[in-house]
């Protein structure tokens, strides 16, 4: 559902043909409105004719046409966006499309402010895979993350933490079962005796083109180079692992031994090397890395690091003949050539000649086909064997020693747990049920320890952990709705901005009733904001509304995109994911979304984007004044998860600003809509060029006519994001015009007019923001408190916790009513 369209046009004149309805005259639908309907829109859409099925004449008066909002709300886009009167009809001037389209917003704005306040009902909500493993965090100190291995949540309204979708299968029942017992004991007792384990890390490489001449320049360190490789890696516990670097390639014969080197999270390399010569080859005129390796032990924490494998001073050490820096001195063992016995005179000097073929083209072997091919990482080794001190303060309430407790430890430890885990005040029934569980494991000779951890198991299958389940409302207050309690605001605000459980501060404010106050919920929000945990919303949300998570499924084409390594495509989201953290850190304006003129680079991505002085692998905030760049729309991520394998589409980038920026998204196309032809696409004749005749059919033009012009104003961005003037053979036109009639040539004029359109922008982030707040999709009944959050959050310049604030004190975040009664 849209609550913001796409932007009328300035007037032209100063006074309209028809004057505007402001909702209060009766009168005005026939007067003013119905004149309108009849000369622009009753031909067609009439009692006889009925096109796309569709009677307006049938709504003769103000009261029908707000009977049936969808169906005006339509009306008012085609009008908007001059798809309809259609071409070749007679077609209303600015001033009569405006007074008809107030009109009907006006009045459905109006029956919207005289309806009955209505904050919604949101089902109880399962934890998604994120929020069960930031939970399980956060309640017993562990960062096993078991949920990776979970089935993928599925997702509703753009989200995957929508309470609708989120159910539970017998398989996933099954995993949840045998995830609370290994977190429960890996907090009890410690991961225990883990066997060492290997993972193979081969990400896609690029494509290299072999090259026989040495770059005047090149990144030294070699983490730029195509010969290197990124990757992120999930450690399970802290400890000492080995990583063993597998190079594959070849390189001129008579080379010095290369380097390898290896980091971990961009730290100072460890480096290594490596001669070629030392061991076994299938060739005797070329250095083969096929196999090779290095080993490398390191000491990193539990959770994801990003490790780097590179070739330092690739280009140095090879045979003078080549021209680079510190040629090899080591002498050059030419092979000979030996005759076969019993051969021919004429296979001897056949032998010959394909002997010194081969010798001529050895002293023409590549100097860039060495690379990084894999990594194999081994561990754990010497790790921790038993729990940690947090782990063990986390479960225990009773403070003893380890290995000390007594029991009379259980009952406190277990009651402590269950009200945490269940995030609310239990009832006394229900803490005396899971301590009888542990009790009677005590009775039948477990010790301590296990009889709270078999407690603790069944509290984490138990359906008030795994969902977030809210008070149904009284009788009274079940149509019109009740404040959620003090503690389902806790747990509603905490998984809003921490994908978790409330924490200790949020459940005392809780429990004294006092967390609803403003000032009081002001304070926690922005407290909130601040934690490291707030990465959890540039993650949850930011990576479904931006949809840089595709990144991960990216695969541009090799031949056409061969610089598309997996440390660029880490890079780009890497990027965005700091933008998003600087918007909410530094609580800046929505409006650096549009044309923010900063972004956060390393050496490879600002290579990548033609920006110079950014060296080395640590990412740091750039100034992108004048550039080419600003904003997210111009970030590789969103450019590449818009664009096909092989192209650019201007169709997928002007839907993915349409839905993300505009809350304006198009239909799915009907069946039966033709295709591209994908062969011709830039061999008689341009892509747009293709496209302008794809939108000559009608079906095709309702869509197109506002899809295509926006993407056509990023066309000078390839499919990986790098700046271009040419398309091929064709010259990139970055030129269109909006539905309305407002032009734009390139980037930066269509981000002009976006930012121009800051209301409508805000409407569309504050609804995303809102379901995502919400866990679930918004209603027509939402659409007033949209209006007013935005509003408000525009007096006070679009700052992000602004937004945060007015969604946190909105009536469908603080309350919810019951189900309402089925006809």
């Amino acid at each position: 559902m849209s609550f913001s369209l796409l932007p009328l046009l300035v007037l032209l004149s100063d006074v309209p043909v028809v004057p505007a309805h402001t909702g209060k005259d009766p009168a005005a639908f026939e007067s003013s409105i119905k004149p309108l309907l009849t000369k622009s829109c009753y031909v067609c859409h009439n009692a006889q004719l009925k096109n796309a099925d569709l009677n307006l004449q049938a709504f003769d008066t103000t009261e029908a046409v707000l009977a049936d909002p969808d169906t005006w709300e339509k009306v008012v886009v085609k009008m908007k966006t001059r798809q309809m009167p259609p071409v070749g009809f007679p077609q209303p001037d600015e001033a009569e499309v405006r007074a008809l389209t107030r009109w009907i917003e006006d009045e459905f704005q109006e029956a919207e402010r005289r309806a009955p306040a209505d904050p919604g009902r949101v089902t109880a909500r399962r934890l998604n895979r994120a929020e069960y493993n930031n939970t399980l965090r956060d309640l017993l100190a562990v960062d096993l993350r078991p949920a990776d291995d979970f089935p993928q949540d599925d997702s509703g309204y753009g989200f995957d933490n929508n309470g609708d979708v989120l159910s539970i299968s017998p398989v996933l029942m099954e995993k949840y079962m045998r995830a609370s017992e290994k977190v429960v004991r890996s907090a009890l007792f410690g991961p225990g005796d883990l066997k060492p384990t290997m993972t193979k890390i081969q990400p896609p490489g690029p494509k290299i083109e072999p090259c026989t001449d040495v770059p005047a320049e090149y990144d030294l360190t070699g983490l730029t180079l195509h010969s290197a490789l990124h990757a992120v890696h999930r450690f399970p516990v802290d400890g000492e692992y080995q990583v063993r670097v597998v190079l594959g390639g070849l390189r001129p014969a008579g080379s010095e031994p290369i380097d390898i080197a290896f980091a971990v999270d961009g730290a100072a390399p460890q480096i290594l090397s490596l001669d070629p010569q030392d061991g076994a080859s299938f060739y005797d005129d070329k250095q083969d890395f096929t196999g090779k390796y290095r080993d490398f032990k390191v000491r990193v924490t539990a959770g994801e690091h990003w490790l780097s494998a590179a070739l330092p001073r690739y280009y140095e050490g090879l045979p003078a003949r080549y021209g680079g820096k510190n040629p090899a001195t080591r002498p050059v063992v030419k092979p000979e050539w030996k005759p076969r016995p019993n051969a021919t005179p004429e296979q001897l000097e056949e032998s010959k000649k394909r002997f010194a073929k081969r010798m001529e083209e050895a002293e023409k072997t590549p100097v860039n086909e060495g690379r990084i091919r894999h990594l194999e990482v081994v561990g754990p080794f010497d790790y921790p064997r038993g729990p940690s001190p947090k782990s063990l303060a986390a479960v225990f309430a009773c403070g003893h020693a380890p290995g000390r407790h007594r029991d009379g430890c259980i009952a406190p430890t277990v009651g402590r747990f269950v009200r945490r885990a269940y995030r609310r005040p239990v009832q006394d029934a229900e803490t005396a049920a899971v301590v009888a569980l542990a009790t009677r494991a005590r009775a039948q000779g477990d010790s301590v320890e296990e009889s709270v951890g078999l407690a603790l198991q069944a509290v984490l299958v138990s359906p008030d952990f795994l969902f977030r389940i809210e008070k149904e409302p009284t009788a009274a207050a079940a149509a019109a709705g009740e404040p959620v309690t003090d503690h389902e605001l806790a747990s509603r605000l905490s998984y809003f901005l921490w994908a978790s459980m409330p924490d200790a501060e949020l459940l005392r404010l809780a429990a004294a009733g006092t967390l609803r106050k403003p000032e009081v919920l002001a304070a926690q929000v922005r407290r909130m904001l601040k934690d490291a945990k707030s990465q959890a919303l540039v993650e949850g949300f930011g990576g479904q509304w931006l949809q840089f998570r595709g990144l991960e499924s990216a695969a541009p084409d090799k031949e056409r995109f061969p610089s598309f390594d997996n440390n660029l495509r880490l890079s780009m989201r890497r990027e965005t994911e700091l933008f998003f953290e600087s918007v909410i850190r530094e609580d800046r304006s929505l409006t650096d979304f549009i044309d923010g003129p900063y972004s956060f680079l390393n050496e490879r991505l600002a290579r990548h984007y033609g920006v110079p002085g950014v060296v080395g692998s640590e990412f740091r905030k750039v100034d992108l004044q004048g550039t080419r760049r600003s904003g997210v729309l111009t970030q590789g991520s969103v450019l590449t998860v818009s664009s096909y394998s092989t192209r650019t589409s201007p169709v997928l980038r002007g839907k993915w600003v349409l839905e993300n920026f505009l809350a304006a998204p198009p239909p799915d196309p009907p069946a039966g809509t033709p295709r591209l032809d994908e062969a011709k696409i830039g061999a008689d004749q341009s892509l747009r060029k293709q496209l302008e005749a794809h939108r000559s059919n009608q079906t095709c033009a309702a869509c197109h006519s506002r899809m295509d012009p926006l993407g056509f104003g990023l066309e000078n961005f390839d499919a990986i994001g790098a700046w271009r003037t040419e398309d091929g053979k064709y010259p990139v036109d970055a030129k269109g015009a909006l539905p309305d009639g407002r032009a734009f040539d390139g980037p930066d004029e269509i981000k002009a007019i976006l930012k121009g359109d800051r209301q409508e922008f805000a409407a569309c982030v504050t609804e995303k923001l809102l379901t995502y707040a919400l866990g679930r999709g918004l209603e027509r009944y939402d659409r007033r408190t949209v209006r007013d959050i935005v509003d408000r959050v525009a007096a006070r310049d679009y700052r992000f916790s602004a937004l945060v604030l007015e969604i946190v004190s909105s009536m469908p975040f603080q309350m919810r009513r019951g189900e309402r009664a089925r006809s």
